[in-house]
């Protein structure tokens, strides 16, 4: 829709005459997106009366405001406030240098620090060469915004972020701002109080995150270890945690191990708290008492074993997880059935979790990494033509497989009723049997490795030395890349699997080459100008060598989960940067993770007893 006629120029004159200010009274706005709609508003009106150069200024200034500011980005600070169907607001680079230039000219005479800020700061942005003079004028309007808690919530965090990274950026060039904003900071931080919530919080925040306040440490530790203890003795049991979980960072920063180590009994406590409310609540869930339970386990266990002596850790540990057992005995009450058509998982979940409770890390490793035996793919096979006998028709028409931004990534061609070996058959049973494959995945994750999972980090604490150590011993893992494979296992511990997947698979399929290298097969393929390139993960798992040497099975799961359209194809996916953060938690992802473990530590386990027994030894760790 056009809102101005396009040859239309305005100056500064127009400006003038546009009576921006009464559209953005400071007493009837919040914050950028109200002044978005009041300019907008006062666009339409100067638009519809035939004052189209006023018009055209309002709406160039609520296009200004629309954006939305993202601080920490040097190069897209602003983003669309909107994006839908195919359409967009407004972004830095719809406005023509003419605007621009008259954005310089509205930065340097307006009063309004909002909308001051956000004019200078485009031109910073957009103006070829570069207007320090307008980054330092963006800075200073951003840092008269009030540091209060209503002010933070509707937009003030943001500008204060945006003003620290400009002047960041500007170095030496921003003069004495840095420490000024500092000391900005810190007093508004004395100021706050408990009736501020959490603004004292967010405020040492946004000190951290900029490497500030180093010189006040101990006051800040003791102001948020005090407001944490209010909160306390008032029953706000959530705002006391994480005011205590802050003290406790300060005080380690301020080398105050002592101090940290009391604090950080404090966040314990305050899960173990939270755990009894909820039992004795009006509502009461002892699955959720469990997790605090749990939450409190897990925060004890990261004092260092040197400092729990003193405030007696160890027992008080084992205390709790009676009383975590306990919750999660009463918990099973509250369970509901989780069932696929005609299938009840919770036996299962139970069976898995007891398979890893109560052994040593070694033999909880062990039985986690068996928790599942792997896909079986005669079994497969055998499921996927019962299905396609039984269920002709949907096999007749041809299918084709798209990604999740739309693209065709397969297809697959109508079966017919001619040859069982024929391509068209062979390329249907295929096809049926990777979806049987990933459907097996999701009960597995679910059923299987989740449950057993949460309860190994829960009993052990799981290093990223042991895995490399692992990894080191495990004949599989090709000599060089033990850390690699080592990190990769323990980020799945962490449950961080973006991290785990970006790390295991590139090393998997290193592994699949080394292993064909070392029996003597060719692994690259050389073009028309002479040179030689190695080949990806997919061509590999089609030579036949490779199901020789890893086995029908693990051959079968690494094409179906790593290199196939029609399954999650996480190989190819993730090679070309299209798995998005979901897509790196998904069920695959955790499978794909827990298959890497598998294949690490039972060669590892099986040379260790080869080993063991070589030696006349017991098999036992």
């Amino acid at each position: 829709m056009q809102r101005y006629p396009e040859n239309i120029h305005v100056n500064i004159e127009d400006f003038r005459r546009s009576d921006w200010k009464s559209a953005i009274d400071s007493r009837a706005r919040e914050d950028y997106p109200s002044m978005w709609q009041s300019l907008s508003a006062a666009a339409r009106a100067a638009i519809e009366s035939g004052e189209i150069a006023e018009g055209k200024v309002l709406w160039l200034l609520a296009d200004a405001c629309s954006m939305m500011l993202n601080p920490r980005s040097a190069n897209e600070p602003f983003k669309p406030f909107m994006v839908m169907n195919g359409k967009r607001s407004s972004v830095p680079e719809d406005f023509q240098q003419s605007d621009v230039t008259l954005f310089a000219q509205i930065a340097e005479e307006i009063d309004d620090i909002w909308l001051q800020a956000r004019l200078a700061d485009l031109v910073w942005l957009l103006k070829r060469p570069r207007s320090p003079q307008h980054a330092l004028l963006a800075i200073d309007a951003y840092r008269k915004i009030p540091l209060d808690a209503k002010t933070w919530v509707r937009g003030g965090r943001e500008c204060w972020e945006r003003a620290l990274s400009l002047t960041w950026m500007l170095r030496a060039g921003a003069g004495e701002r840095i420490k000024e904003m500092e000391v900005t900071i810190i007093s508004a931080f004395e100021a706050a109080k408990a009736e501020d919530g959490f603004l004292a919080l967010w405020l040492t925040d946004l000190l951290a995150t900029n490497h500030l306040g180093h010189d006040y440490g101990v006051d800040i530790a003791r102001k948020l270890e005090s407001l944490a203890r209010s909160f306390d003795a008032e029953g706000d049991l959530h705002s006391a945690r994480e005011f205590f979980a802050a003290s406790a960072k300060w005080f380690q920063q301020t080398g105050d191990d002592a101090k940290a180590t009391e604090i950080t009994v404090c966040v314990a406590e305050g899960w173990v708290k939270e755990a009894v409310a909820r039992m004795s609540s009006a509502q009461p869930s002892h699955m959720v008492a469990a997790s605090f339970y749990e939450n409190a386990i897990q925060t004890y266990r990261s004092i260092p074993r040197s400092k729990r002596a003193i405030h007696r850790i160890d027992e008080r540990i084992a205390e709790l997880h009676r009383r975590l057992n306990e919750a999660g005995e009463r918990s099973l009450d509250e369970m509901g059935i989780i069932t696929s058509p005609s299938m009840d998982i919770t036996e299962l979940i139970e069976k898995a979790q007891n398979a890893v409770r109560d052994k040593t890390t070694l033999d909880a490793l062990a039985a986690f990494a068996n928790i599942y035996r792997g896909a079986r793919v005669a079994q497969i096979r055998e499921f996927a033509e019962k299905m396609l006998r039984e269920h002709p028709l949907q096999a007749l028409v041809s299918a084709t497989h798209m990604s999740r931004d739309g693209r065709v990534i397969a297809k697959r061609p109508g079966m017919g009723f001619g040859d069982a070996h024929s391509n068209e058959y062979q390329a249907t049973l295929w096809a049926e049997m990777v979806r049987h494959y990933g459907m097996e995945l999701s009960i597995v994750v679910q059923g299987d490795i989740w449950p057993a999972l949460e309860i190994l980090i829960l009993e052990h604490r799981l290093r990223e030395s042991d895995f490399i150590a692992i990894a080191t011993r495990s004949p599989i893992v090709p000599t060089g890349r033990e850390r690699l494979f080592g990190k990769a296992l323990f980020a799945g511990c962490e449950k961080d699997f973006v991290v785990a997947l970006h790390l295991l698979v590139p090393q998997i399929e290193h592994m699949v080459r080394w292993h064909l290298k070392a029996t003597g097969i060719k692994t690259t393929t050389l073009d028309k100008d002479g040179i030689e390139n190695e080949n990806g993960l997919s061509t590999l798992m089609d030579l036949p060598e490779a199901t020789q040497i890893l086995g029908e099975d693990v051959s079968f799961e690494l094409k179906a989960l790593f290199c196939d359209a029609f399954g999650p194809n996480l190989r190819n996916e993730l090679a070309h940067g299209l798995l998005d953060d979901e897509a790196c938690q998904s069920t695959y992802a955790i499978y794909a993770w827990w298959l890497g473990l598998r294949l690490v530590f039972n060669t590892f386990w099986n040379a260790k007893r080869k080993a063991s027994a070589g030696k006349g030894e017991d098999e036992k760790p």
